[in-house]
């Protein structure tokens, strides 16, 4: 073998490493997406940060979510045979409720294992987001944000206007409750609560406290977040 040979066959071995890795790794920039496999399954970690992005283009200097590329991904998790369980990772604002409730409403119809953890934040249309999973965790010093309805741009003043915002809480109130341990009337007294916000009415929670109005299952870490999804896909693999 000439020393040019054995130059181009090192350049190749080296390089084989970094073309397997590129997809992963871009996937982590572009999505905020990891895959990693361990002597439990295959577990898919998928963050929300930011805002959750909707039809309407958010400015780039704006951390975002955006729900044309969650989708997607998630129907894909749902059909691959090479993945196990998802895990759900959420410090977001909030954001565009169709595009937010359109997440959750995947998660929640998902077969697949899944467990959603509150960091930082799971804000307004997060809330949604941080109950679709089949168990979920909040973070000791997270917080969640709970109020009514708001839309910015021009409003027409009349009746149908106001009744359609109530609808559109309805929809979020009826989500949340029906999957997570707290009612539709204490959810909704929740987001209307004044006193507890400045300049706005509706309820900020704190860790254990979101755990014990019901809406999240447990106060924890990531350690007690995989836990329970190593404990799902244990159950399906024997089912």
């Amino acid at each position: 073998m000439t020393d040019e040979t054995k130059e181009t066959r090192q350049a190749s071995d080296c390089g084989e490493p970094q073309e397997q890795s590129a997809p992963a790794m871009q996937q982590l920039v572009d999505m905020g997406s990891s895959v990693v496999k361990n002597r439990h399954g295959t577990v898919h970690c998928l963050t929300i940060v930011g805002q959750v992005e909707g039809h309407m283009v958010l400015p780039n200097n704006t951390k975002s979510t955006k729900y044309e590329h969650v989708l997607p991904l998630l129907a894909s998790l749902e059909e691959s045979d090479d993945v196990d369980g998802l895990l759900l990772l959420l410090n977001t604002v909030g954001g565009d409720i169709e595009a937010g409730l359109a997440i959750a409403e995947l998660v929640a119809g998902m077969r697949l294992p899944t467990v959603t953890l509150v960091l930082g934040g799971g804000h307004s249309i997060g809330v949604p987001l941080a109950v679709c999973g089949k168990e979920t965790f909040i973070a000791p010093s997270a917080s969640m944000t709970i109020h009514p309805v708001r839309m910015s741009g021009t409003v027409i003043a009349a009746p149908e206007t106001y009744r359609y915002f109530e609808r559109i809480r309805e929809r979020i109130i009826k989500f949340v409750a029906a999957h997570s341990h707290i009612s539709e009337d204490r959810f909704r007294q929740l987001m209307l609560s004044s006193g507890d916000m400045a300049n706005d009415v509706g309820s900020v929670l704190y860790g254990e406290e979101a755990v014990t109005m019901g809406i999240i299952d447990r106060v924890g870490s990531l350690s007690d977040a995989l836990d329970s999804l190593y404990r799902q896909m244990d159950r399906r693999r024997e089912e």
